[in-house]
């Protein structure tokens, strides 16, 4: 939200094109609500809701359509949603590695940093520095501060570029909010999920991801596990959310934080379909990358799984490529006789693809797509990622580690050497 509110200023008040600088924010309106630290910002430096406009509030198709649109893309770059509207994408501002490409004249911008809100604050200061005022100066310093865990280090999360353009913020405006103050206000009121509904905190915080027909959602819960499932029909209101977004199944990942403020992480996995339950769970209970140390606890109905998570830095961010996965080969899963692995037997071709990933880490030059730049490593996400070797390398075979090394011996022997820069 800050991203794009802060973009749309600058460029209304640099660009020498007539055109209006729109700042949509990709929610519907009546999800505002559930962005608590959003709304406590707003109010905090008395933006009326009102001003905003929200992604169904502006037919971007129909602007589209009679050739008066053009995009800019903050803190996403991907449009799974809109694909129509790819080609009006001009400009891409993200903090993340770049999973679609964009073509020049794109201008494309994507640094791992600790917070979007830096690239555009970076903009803002290394173009027009004097229209920056002190209120768009808090939106982004309150912004990047709750992205970066308060800028502390120990968390993984910032880097120098957010580190520097904060102090270059607080040099600009001495009288800004200090950063602890700012920082426990906003993380009370982006955890706090009292007065919502279930369905309201599925929403809250809420991914899909989808393969051949079968679609998931993936939800943060700021809740304690047990007293999620303790909720009354709890049962009854998931299996009514997944019928009415038409989910085939439900993960969501419950978040609380101990008393030393570090996260602690439990999984409910939601599914009627006892198949694909099963695939689901098979593939989270089997992971060696993460390991997420998963112990099942007990559920008021068998359509409803739930787990300990014993690695509590394994984020939503590490689960979501293990649920891809699992998505992706559920088709082909449930044709073969021997159905899902179980928590404690992982198939021979898991763990060698368990292996091709760790080798894939380590060789980056060997990457299966050749054409594919490879792109440094996301830096550690605050509290809640961990580098995928931390764990140590998936637990093999000494036979599938020899044959592995024997292919890589293989493919490297038939590529010639690259020539030397003259």
């Amino acid at each position: 939200m800050v991203s794009a509110l802060a973009l749309a200023y600058y460029l209304e008040n640099t660009s020498e094109s007539k055109a209006a600088f729109v700042p949509v924010l990709n929610i519907p309106r009546s999800e505002l609500a559930l962005r608590g630290d959003s709304v406590f910002m707003l109010s905090e430096l008395n933006i009326p809701e009102s001003s905003l406009i929200f992604r169904d509030e502006i037919d971007l198709h129909a602007l589209h359509q009679t050739g008066k649109l053009t995009l800019s893309l903050v803190d996403h770059h991907a449009l799974p949603s809109d694909a129509a509207l790819e080609n009006a994408v001009t400009e891409v501002l993200d903090h993340r590695p770049l999973e679609q490409q964009y073509p020049p004249p794109c201008n494309v911008t994507a640094e791992l940093v600790g917070s979007c809100a830096t690239l555009v604050t970076e903009r803002i200061l290394q173009g027009k520095p004097e229209i920056l005022d002190w209120q768009t100066a808090a939106l982004l310093h309150g912004t990047i501060i709750l992205d970066c865990v308060n800028m502390a280090p120990e968390a993984g999360k910032v880097t120098p570029k957010d580190s520097k353009y904060v102090a270059q913020l607080e040099a600009q405006f001495p009288d800004l909010p200090n950063r602890s103050k700012i920082f426990e206000s906003l993380q009370k009121a982006k955890f706090d999920v009292s007065g919502l509904t279930t369905e309201q905190m599925l929403r809250k915080d809420l991914k899909t991801i989808s393969g051949d027909g079968t679609m998931l959602a993936i939800s943060a819960v700021y809740m304690d596990l047990e007293v999620f499932l303790q909720r009354s029909n709890l049962t009854a209101e998931l299996d009514a959310f997944c019928q009415a977004h038409g989910y085939d199944a439900l993960v969501a990942m419950t978040i609380t934080f101990n008393p030393h403020n570090e996260p602690v992480r439990h999984l409910i996995v939601f599914c009627p379909n006892m198949d694909l339950q099963s695939t689901i769970c098979g593939a989270l209970e089997c992971s060696h990358c993460p390991p997420l140390n998963l112990t099942p606890a007990p559920t008021p109905n068998p359509n409803l799984r739930a787990y300990h998570q014993g690695n509590a830095l394994a984020s939503r961010k590490k689960v979501l490529p293990i649920l891809r996965e699992a998505l992706g080969a559920y088709p082909s899963a449930m044709k073969t006789p021997s159905g899902t692995p179980g928590p404690e037997s992982c198939s021979q071709e898991q763990m060698d693809d368990e292996l091709d990933k760790a080798i894939n880490t380590l060789i980056p030059e060997m990457s299966r797509d050749e054409e594919e730049p490879v792109l440094p490593p996301t830096p550690m996400n605050s509290l809640v990622d961990e580098c995928p070797l931390d764990q140590g390398l998936p637990k093999l075979s000494a036979e599938a580690i020899f044959e592995k090394c024997s292919q890589i011996t293989m493919a490297r022997s038939s590529i010639s050497p690259p020539q030397k820069k003259k």
